[in-house]
């Protein structure tokens, strides 16, 4: 008799099937693999983000607000999220832990919800209607993350898209997922932040006045070693800054000012631009109700053109607009309408600064146009709509306007560019220019003219200064990209404009290589509607009748085995 039949008569089969149970559940305990067979690896995380896990040293944990009953969009929202989260629980282990809460429950040991946190914190909800037969029924949702390590804390949005959430934007948001997380830990958990130099000496916004509070100390002060720099005073731009950024300048730029922000360039230093060329103040024109916008003569047309782009004199004009409010009727009864000089930008290219983002909103905002530049590449960030238009200056503008409706055969233009990425090996404006006093200005101190860009750089560049800016209320800043007048109302709406400006700031020195992350692109894959109308009772009948079928054939089969056996 054979060993295998001694063992099977013996019945110590029985325990051998525990014991090796036993081992396999104990091997899976601490052995973990899994197949990702989807075509763009939607369950596999990106190398740098893996690095960056295995990495922790200590726990970091992350408080999701989407718990509770949510739309449609905003579950699937909810349940992409914990996926995400689990994929990085399975890399980092112990070191890793999340939550799900709702935003009606309360803060540990105090009476304040955590709806009511999140808001003070500047992460405000989207606003959901829905039409009930006992009336109308609001939702505050709140699509964030409050991702705490140590001491510090730090809030990830899951979603920067429209209120009314579709099939389209939750797969841009699980796209981004990944890379908005893992960029958060790398921001808690690393302390060597890159040097960033914001220009003053021209008429910019002070870096500690109430209109860039939510610059400052919102996007660059908790990312960012952030420094004031003069440039008609210091000698040169220290190469240990990894950008200059440029906010509205107001005074013109001299030649010395201009080759110190060139040879910085040339040296492998980055550039933000946000340039208003003319003069449009909001404030003038409440005073006047009306103002005329004129060219402010910054003098930064040649240096911008010999990189590859121009801002022109004019004012972009666009029906997709944001609101203001208007005395339609005379009668101090005011009603929201949209101001053509406020656009709303939505981003077209696949560039990764453009991912996920939300609308961006501008005020009195110039064209741009790119130039032929050898060697560069031109990406643009942000455009009109399909119906908008451009008016040259000198341009008046007056508070009048809104009382009709535009003419909307005047708004044939499409996709005007209004911010725009140069990428390449650019040349110096001073190539064979050079004047002897700007040469001097050089060797008095010891620095050598360079002629071309060492290694490829990048350059922002977009027309409007106040993108970046924050309105005032009460004495108070409000956060970035918030209109003041329908601010506290039922119409308020925060635009992406710091989502905007962190993505250009992560694009040009973010030293965490999460680019493969961001670069992820999930496929829609959609079905066919008429050939599910065609083949609705084929694939009903298939999916109900043959699983019974199947059913009834096996135990015909069991029945005739046996009776075949058991039947002498």
């Amino acid at each position: 008799m054979s060993v295998v039949k001694k063992i099977w008569n013996s019945k110590l089969w029985l325990l051998i099937v525990i014991v090796l149970l036993a081992a396999v559940n104990w091997l899976a305990s601490i052995y973990h693999a899994r197949v990702d067979l989807t075509n763009e690896k939607r369950f596999t995380l990106s190398t740098p983000t893996q690095k960056i896990l295995k990495g922790l040293d200590d726990v970091v944990v992350v408080d999701v607000f989407l718990k509770g009953e949510f739309p449609s969009g905003f579950k699937k929202l909810a349940a992409s999220s914990n996926e995400i989260l689990s994929e990085f629980k399975e890399i980092a282990g112990t070191n890793f832990q999340y939550n799900f809460i709702s935003p009606d429950d309360e803060v540990e040991g105090t009476t304040v919800k955590w709806g009511d946190t999140l808001s003070a914190l500047g992460l405000y909800p989207y606003n959901l209607k829905s039409q009930l037969k006992e009336g109308e029924k609001q939702q505050l949702v709140y699509p964030v993350a409050l991702m705490r390590y140590k001491e510090k804390v730090l809030p990830v949005k899951l979603y920067n898209g429209i209120p009314n959430i579709g099939r389209q934007e939750i797969n841009s948001a699980e796209a981004l997922m990944e890379f908005e997380l893992a960029n958060t830990i790398y921001k808690l958990t690393h302390d060597d932040k890159p040097m960033v130099a914001y220009s003053i000496g021209n008429g910019e916004p002070p870096a500690g006045s109430y209109i860039t509070y939510d610059l400052v100390e919102s996007v660059l002060r908790p990312n960012y070693k952030l420094f004031t720099f003069n440039l008609n005073i210091q000698p040169e731009i220290p190469d240990t800054f990894k950008l200059l950024i440029v906010v509205k300048p107001t005074q013109p730029f001299s030649d010395i000012e201009k080759l110190r922000i060139d040879q910085f360039l040339m040296r492998g230093g980055k550039l933000l631009f946000f340039v208003d060329k003319l003069n449009a103040e909001m404030d003038s024109l409440r005073i006047k109700n009306e103002v005329i916008a004129y060219d402010r003569g910054l003098e930064l047309d040649d240096l911008l053109f010999k990189y590859g782009a121009r801002i022109n004199s004019d004012l972009v004009m666009d029906l997709q607009s944001d609101k203001l409010p208007f005395d339609v009727n005379g009668n101090g009864q005011f009603e929201f309408l949209t101001w053509n000089y406020f656009p709303v930008f939505a981003s077209k290219s696949d560039n990764i600064i453009n991912k996920n983002l939300g609308f961006v909103s501008g005020k009195f905002v110039n064209s741009i146009d790119t130039i032929e530049a050898e060697g560069i590449k031109k990406t643009v960030l942000l455009s009109s709509s399909p119906n908008s238009r451009t008016i040259a200056t000198p341009a008046l503008i007056s508070g009048k306007e809104n009382v009709n409706a535009p003419q909307d055969d005047k708004f044939k233009k499409a996709n005007i560019p209004v911010a725009v990425l140069l990428e390449g090996k650019f040349q110096s404006l001073y190539t064979n220019r050079l004047s002897q006093a700007l040469n001097d200005s050089l060797q008095k101190y010891d620095a050598v003219f360079q002629q071309q860009c060492l290694i490829d750089n990048k350059i922002i560049i977009v027309s409007d200064g106040d993108m970046v800016l924050n309105s005032v209320q009460k004495n108070e800043p409000l956060p970035m990209g918030m209109n003041p007048y329908t601010y506290g109302t039922q119409q308020q709406f925060q635009f992406a404009n710091k989502d905007f400006l962190q993505n250009c700031l992560d694009y040009l020195v973010n030293q965490s290589g999460l680019s493969e992350a961001k670069a992820k692109d999930y496929t829609l894959r959609l079905l066919d509607s008429k050939k599910v109308t065609a083949e609705k009772t084929t694939w009903q009948l298939i999916n109900i009748a043959v699983p019974v079928l199947l059913v009834f054939l096996f135990a015909v089969i069991y029945q005739w085995w046996r009776k075949r056996k058991y039947t002498k």
